[in-house]
Order: structure tokens, then C-alpha cells, then sequence
């Protein structure tokens, strides 16, 4: 459920009109609701009632300032990728015993720095990453909690770029060789092993994957608790999926049985990571139709939104619904391709099928747009970075400016030689 509806044709965000936002700030510009994201993470949350857990939000879905705050204000742990997140956690008052530390490539400086400001664990991908940790907690003087990565080989059955729990997936370690790095970490004096970690992709609909994951980390587990390492604390990632169009993801009361039912018996805590199913459909791209273009094989309306704003569709061939914002739009549905006003062929916000039959200078609603939305956006043909608003109730406030063209070229420098 979301709170983007129409009232007397026009779509509004909770008690505003879309339409008086756009007359303030411009377009295009992301727009979050206040009350679907307190909405999500809540039933997000209780659905794990009874069970000793940690939820932490997923910052690489939207780490807006803003949305981060929120999340720690509602009593969210963080799930961070980089040094980063770390910095925005930290700034927006997460308590750092309640960020968890994911990745591939962590620095010895992002490890530091986790270190430094006591973090929950960092879930270790490789067995040299152990050994940076080690260096690095034993030149601190600390010990580092640990969580080893373990990759079960679970198909998720989602697109094949956001799949991470295959054998063929650069992510975490098959049973053995994680069974050798919990033996090598057991003997490190600055290492406490913590936990076990598992993460098998992104937009997956289907409950019983993550069931078969945990059930084949059951194995690994029993093996260690018989060489007295103790798991404590069980982390299953995230990747529960949302509706884009006609997808039927499980409830969260549906997923959680799923995790139930995968952790029957262990006396360990639970770390979440939920991402998109929070954010995911409470924001909305906003654009306006430039211009309308009759092709010899197709009709093209162009936007002044492009692949830089939202690369999902560029890049995964996502499908996002498209909202007229004035209701009447949407009752003459044209097929045609929404496209941007990037050089690329690939830059389009949905193509081939019926869309509102907005004229220029009607606004569009590109839906579900939450997650990986600004979080992917770049500069790109020097397009500057858009706004981002969230609502409240019937208030608005800018939680990003968008960019100048003084901010395009902030950091830059001509060398003397030129």
C-alpha cells in the first residue's frame, strides 16, 4: 500500500496536490511519503514480533538524509556497503552497535573507521579480507565482530544483475571454504567471530528461497557449534521483492514464517536487511512532456527526465507504471515510448506499451521509484542532480536541493600547463 491517489483528478502524495509541488521546485524531482515509509517499515518490523531481531534498513536503496533519519527516529539498524553509508548512518543518528557492515571490497580505511565507532559486525566476503580485519583490529588494539558470508547456491529467481546467491555471484564463500575461514578467525586473537551471513539477491517474490537458504546454512552451523564456535547472531540479508506491475510478492508475515520455519531451533539473534520493500513504493519520479514525436514505426514522448535520473529501465529493462498527474491524461491511453533527453538509445523511462496520453507540458508519475532511484542517478551529459521532497500529511519540504551549475563543476581544477 502507498499513499499516491487521486482526489477530484489529481494525483496527489497523501494530502498534496503533485501538481503544487511541481509549481514549486520545478521538474522532474523524486517525491517520498512520510506516512507509506513509516507505513512499510513497520509492518516490516512487526511482522518478526517474538523473535529477537534486528531490522537494518538497507542504506544503498536511499540514503537521503532524510529517509535515514527517519528510520533511526522508528528504531532501525543500518545495512551499509561502503565508508559512505557509514558517514550518512552516523550523521543521521543510527547507533553504531546497530550498523551492520556488508561488501566485497571494504578499504582498510572503511574498516577503520567501522572499528573506530563500534559497529554491530562486518560480514566478511574473503578469507583476505579476514586478514586485512585482523591487521587492522590488532594494530587498533580492539577485537572485530565478524559475520562470514556464506553463499548456499540458492536460485532466486529474480534478474540475473541482482542475483548474489549463486556459485557464479562474486559474493560470500561456499560451506567449505567458509568453514576453513571461521576455523582461521576462531584463532585470531583480535577476532570475534559473531555470526553467519547470507544474502541471495533483490526483488525476489517468492517466499520459499529464503526458507532453502537458511535450511542449507543449517549444516555449516551444526559443524561449528561441534568445533565450539558459537554462532550468535544469523544474518538472512534482504531481497524481499514489491509490485512493479504484476509481480505478487509474499507479506512480510509470509516471509517471516519463511525465516521462521528456516531458523527453528537455533538460540540466535536475527539481522535483517530490508531495502526496496520499505522505500521501493513510497516515491515517485515526477516529469513533464516536452515534447511529442510521430516516428514511421512508433510514437515517442519525450521527458525532461532521463536515464542519469532513473537507469532501472536502462539498465535491468525495468518496468515502472506511469501515472498521468491529471487524472483526464490517463483515460486515453497511447502506446508509445517515454524517452529522455540523453544522447543514448537506451535512455527511456518505459517503452512499447499504452501510457497516459499526455500532451506537452503535462506531468507523469513514474511509480515505485523509492528504491535505486537517486541512489543510481548521475551527471551524466552534465545533467544536474534533481530535488528530493517528502510529504507529511498535507505539508511539503525539500530534503535535496537540486544542483547548480556551480555544483556540477564544485572540485574541479584547470593544471597550470593548460
Amino acid at each position: 500500500m502507498h499513499h499516491f491517489h487521486y482526489v477530484n483528478g489529481a494525483l496527489c502524495c497523501e494530502g498534496v496536490r503533485i501538481e503544487d509541488i511541481a509549481d514549486r521546485v520545478g521538474t522532474p524531482f523524486y517525491l517520498y511519503s512520510h506516512a507509506t515509509l513509516t507505513r512499510h517499515f513497520n509492518a516490516f518490523d512487526q511482522a518478526f514480533d517474538g523473535i529477537d531481531r534486528l531490522v537494518c534498513y538497507s542504506a544503498k536503496a536511499n540514503s537521503s538524509q532524510a529517509i535515514l533519519t527517519l528510520f533511526a527516529r522508528l528504531g532501525s539498524g543500518l545495512d551499509i556497503v561502503s565508508g559512505g553509508e557509514l558517514f550518512r548512518g552516523l550523521k543521521a543518528d543510527f547507533d553504531p552497535a546497530k550498523i551492520v557492515y556488508s561488501g566485497v571490497g571494504k578499504t582498510a580505511a572503511e574498516i577503520d573507521s567501522a572499528l573506530e565507532h563500534g559497529i554491530c559486525m562486518l560480514n566478511v566476503e574473503s578469507r583476505s579480507e579476514l586478514e586485512l580485519i585482523n591487521q587492522r583490529a590488532t594494530l587498533m588494539g580492539c577485537r572485530a565482530p565478524i559475520a562470514v558470508r556464506v553463499n548456499p547456491d540458492v536460485d532466486p529467481k529474480t534478474h540475473p544483475y541482482i542475483s548474489t546467491g549463486l556459485k557464479k555471484n562474486k559474493f560470500g564463500l561456499t560451506s567449505q571454504a567458509a568453514l576453513d575461514v571461521y576455523r582461521d578467525a576462531h584463532r585470531m586473537a583480535h577476532i570475534d567471530v559473531k555470526g553467519i551471513d547470507c544474502h541471495i539477491g533483490s526483488q525476489i517474490t517468492e517466499a520459499g528461497p529464503f526458507r532453502d537458504a537458511l535450511l542449507r546454512l543449517r549444516g555449516l552451523i551444526d559443524q561449528l557449534a561441534r568445533e565450539k564456535i558459537a554462532i550468535r547472531v544469523v544474518d538472512v540479508g534482504g531481497g524481499l521483492g514489491i509490485t512493479y506491475r504484476d509481480e505478487q510478492p509474499p507479506h512480510p508475515k509470509a516471509y517471516a514464517d519463511a525465516i521462521r520455519e528456516g531458523l527453528a531451533g537455533l538460540d540466535v539473534r536475527l539481522v535483517l536487511e530490508p531495502g526496496r520493500v520499505i522505500v521501493g513504493n513510497a516515491g515517485v519520479l515526477v516529469t513533464r512532456v516536452l515534447y511529442r514525436k510521430e516516428g514511421d514505426h512508433k510514437s515517442f514522448m519525450v521527458v525532461d527526465a532521463g536515464m542519469n535520473d532513473l537507469i532501472r529501465p536502462s539498465l535491468y529493462d525495468a518496468h515502472h507504471d506511469v501515472w498521468p498527474v491529471s487524472e483526464a491524461a490517463g483515460q486515453r491511453p497511447v502506446r508509445a515510448d517515454i524517452v529522455g533527453p540523453i544522447c543514448e538509445t537506451g535512455d527511456f523511462l518505459s517503452r512499447d506499451r499504452e501510457v497516459p496520453d499526455a500532451p506537452p507540458g503535462d506531468l507523469l508519475a513514474v511509480m515505485s521509484a523509492g528504491a535505486y532511484g537517486f541512489t543510481m542517478a548521475s551527471n551524466y551529459c552534465s545533467r544536474l542532480r534533481l530535488p528530493e521532497v517528502m510529504v507529511r500529511n498535507d505539508a511539503f519540504d525539500i530534503i535535496r536541493k537540486r544542483q547548480t551549475y556551480d555544483d556540477l563543476i564544485a572540485g574541479e581544477s584547470v593544471p597550470d600547463f593548460l
